[in-house]
């Protein structure tokens, strides 16, 4: 079996054959349709004759979301988020067989059971390889980084929930698909959660005092970092915001009015001002 064959480029997709070479490969089995996991599994499907697996398609709120992004980079005279790149997703995977949660892959001595854990992309998945403790968690929990959730495509309260559902398993090493495996995968998983938790502390501060918009917030939270990140640190907060949002706990009043404006109600406004409920 391969987990996230990777992106569609030959030298990497020779090396992924390469690797398994002399061996049988019957299962490919896809976290979720970013450029940098799912596009090889063509490729790699047609050399070994393996059937594919995931959750879906790339979900067309996605596809919506980066629309949004690109019009709004274009309209602030920015370079926009390319067509390959991870907000554009990988359009064209579709699974042989499409799985969920809880179901159980069998092979040749080995069983995975599938995990869906929507947050970083509504079709994330992971796979526990039941006979070795082990669990691959694609972008769920990443080795080297936190996980990107970008909003609205990605949702803050599903990540966190699915952080926490990790807890209760018995898996004893993580193999993510970016970084090296964790092999105190609970130590881990909390820490990740404790960040998210502190960011939203802060952010739900930043409001106490009466509405604000986030640019502002991000000034106050992240003046210690170079202003070049202050980009990355927006969509966290926007990130942050929709997710309480959602849970009724804060709400976003746009300053504009735009009749031309296309976009799906106010969690995609950044121009908003945002206030506790």
């Amino acid at each position: 079996s391969i987990v996230d064959a990777g992106p569609d480029d030959d030298l990497h997709v020779a090396a992924v054959l390469q690797a398994v070479e002399g061996q049988r490969v019957t299962h490919l089995l896809v976290t979720h349709t970013h450029p940098d996991h799912s596009p090889a599994t063509t490729a790699v499907r047609e050399a070994t004759g393996a059937t594919t697996f995931g959750f879906g398609p790339h979900p067309p709120e996605a596809v919506i979301a980066h629309e949004n992004r690109v019009r709004r980079a274009l309209e602030a005279g920015e370079e926009p988020e390319p067509e390959d790149g991870e907000g554009a997703g990988d359009r064209d995977f579709v699974p042989d067989v499409v799985v969920g949660d809880g179901d159980v892959l069998d092979g040749d001595g080995y069983g995975f059971e599938v995990l869906h854990t929507p947050g970083h992309i509504s079709n994330h998945l992971c796979f526990a390889l039941r006979e070795e403790s082990t669990l691959f968690t694609g972008d769920h929990v990443m080795g080297w980084s936190t996980t990107v959730v970008p909003a609205p495509d990605g949702d803050l309260n599903d990540y966190l929930a699915n952080l926490r559902r990790l807890l209760s398993r018995p898996e004893t090493t993580y193999r993510p698909t970016h970084g090296p495996p964790l092999t105190n995968p609970t130590r881990y998983v909390r820490a990740l959660i404790s960040h998210r938790e502190m960011r939203e502390h802060q952010i739900v501060a930043a409001l106490a005092n009466g509405p604000r918009d986030i640019r502002s917030i991000v000034t106050d939270l992240y003046a210690d970092i170079h202003v070049d990140l202050h980009k990355a640190a927006a969509a966290s907060v926007h990130s942050h915001l929709v997710a309480l949002s959602r849970a009724g706990r804060a709400v976003a009043e746009p300053k504009e009015a735009d009749d031309n404006d296309t976009r799906d109600g106010v969690e995609e406004d950044w121009k908003a001002d945002w206030r506790l409920t």
